[in-house]
This record gives structure tokens, C-alpha cells and sequence, in this order.
């Protein structure tokens, strides 16, 4: 495969997953946050087949054209997906990337099957220190409300998705509100204790400084109760969003903790 991007959809079980490849060697599979999609990982895909890496992104079921049923799911389900897609492509042991909500889903897929993952990668990692009430609600306001880009960059702003420096109309498209609310449930119906330590694979954990909807006390708490199993990377400037604010801190780190190991 050359560092050209392919889309396939790939059949695993009940759901359709529509992936974006990129590169040879070993396999690294990038899952997207809540509500948003694959395309955020373009360019750090382009880093990865540089450095001699496969790299997939995953989009979860309900967006971008990966389908499957959305209705009484739980994290285990959505970690069965890239766990039926890695056993389909033949590309396990992998390295599991996991930004956001798809921390969640990378831990679990590490837990749940760690024969199939080599080492885990968190960006913007939550689960165990919970943001205020005010930052979860300015985030799902952005999704079910229909805001003008002023009010749009507010409420992103109260939910602390963006460093201060950062315009947040850079992603202001790509969300998936309609699919939203099932991954929030799927992540409610699963008890923290079943993914949060992430097995016994090898951590990298990357955390915004300015995050206050995975706020850093979360990474920190990862790396006191694993210990010398994560390494834990704070990042200045830069909120949940992470990707569009520090792309060159984040690759940098990522490859040579993919080296590493």
C-alpha cells in the first residue's frame, strides 16, 4: 500500500465499518472522538506512512458511513468492532490510538483483548476525573442546538474543547450529532472499572493543559495508579481538541513511543 489514502467498507458482524488506510508496516489504528470522524486523523495518518507505519482510521458505527445497530451498545461492543476488524485485515497485534471517546474504546479493545493490541495511545484520556456540569453541557449545546458561529465558538470556548489560542472554527464541521447521544449511552452502561487501566498494555498518554472536558488530573491519575507502564505528556496550549492545536508535539511523541516499543 503506498502513502495514498483508500476507504473500504469492511463487514464485521452486525456493523459496517467504513475505514481510511495509509501506509505499510506495522499497524496503527486511530479512533476518533465523540460525535466526530476519521478525517480528523488525515494528517497524522500522512506522518505514520512517512515513519514506515499502517495506519487505519475507524469510523465508529453511525458515521462516515460505517453502520451497524446504535441501541443497547456498551463500550465492549464498540471495542468488538476494532477487535473483528483487526482479525479481518490481519493486522493484530496493532497499536491502538484512542482520542477522546475513543480512549474509552481503545482501553476497553486493550483490556478485552490483549492479544490484539501491542501498545495504547491516549490523547484528551477521561474516566476517572469528570468535568463541571457547565463544560458537558456547552458541548452538548454545540451538537442539539442550532447556533449561530458566534454562539457556536462560545459554547466551545465554556467547554474548554479549545486552548485559549485556538480558533475553534477549525473543526467547526465534521460532528455527527445524530449518532452523539448513542455513544454517550454506550459509554454510561459500561462500568469504568472494565476498561480505564487498559489491560497491561504499554501507555502513552497525552493530555491539554487547558482540557476541561478530560481534564489532566485524569492522566495523572492513570500514571500514579499504573505506574512506569504509562508515560504521561502534558501539553500547553491545547484543549480536548488536541489534534488541530499541537499535530507536530503529538506526532513527534507518538513516533517515538511507537519506536520504542
Amino acid at each position: 500500500m503506498s502513502q495514498a489514502l483508500s476507504h473500504e467498507h469492511i463487514q464485521v458482524g452486525r456493523a459496517t465499518l467504513n475505514v481510511t488506510r495509509c501506509g505499510t508496516g506495522e499497524t496503527v489504528v486511530l479512533l476518533p472522538s465523540w460525535a466526530r470522524g476519521a478525517a480528523d486523523f488525515v494528517d497524522l495518518m500522512g506522518v505514520l506512512a512517512a515513519a514506515g507505519y499502517h495506519a487505519i482510521a475507524v469510523n465508529p458505527r453511525g458515521i462516515g458511513g460505517s453502520t451497524g445497530p446504535l441501541t443497547g451498545l456498551t463500550l465492549h461492543d464498540f471495542a468488538a468492532d476494532v477487535a473483528g476488524l483487526l482479525e479481518t485485515l490481519n493486522a493484530a497485534p496493532a497499536h491502538i490510538v484512542g482520542h477522546g471517546a475513543g480512549n474509552r474504546i481503545a482501553r476497553c479493545l486493550a483490556a478485552d483483548r490483549p492479544d490484539l493490541v501491542k501498545t495504547v495511545i491516549l490523547l484528551a484520556a477521561g474516566g476517572r476525573v469528570a468535568p463541571s456540569p457547565d463544560t458537558s453541557a456547552a458541548l452538548a449545546r454545540t451538537l442539539t442546538a442550532d447556533l449561530s458561529e458566534m454562539e457556536w465558538v462560545a459554547a466551545m470556548r465554556t467547554a474548554g474543547f479549545f486552548a485559549p489560542s485556538t480558533d475553534p472554527l477549525v473543526w467547526r464541521h465534521g460532528w455527527w450529532p445524530a449518532v452523539a447521544a448513542a455513544h454517550l449511552a454506550a459509554s454510561h452502561a459500561t462500568p469504568p472499572a472494565t476498561w480505564w487501566a487498559a489491560g497491561t498494555a504499554p501507555l502513552l498518554v497525552m493530555q491539554g493543559l487547558e482540557d476541561r472536558l478530560a481534564p489532566p488530573a485524569n492522566g495523572r491519575a492513570l500514571r500514579e495508579a499504573c505506574g512506569e507502564r504509562v508515560q504521561l505528556l502534558e501539553l500547553p496550549d491545547a484543549g480536548h481538541a488536541l489534534l488541530p492545536e499541537q499535530p507536530e508535539a503529538i506526532a513527534q511523541a507518538m513516533l517515538a513511543f511507537l519506536r520504542a516499543h
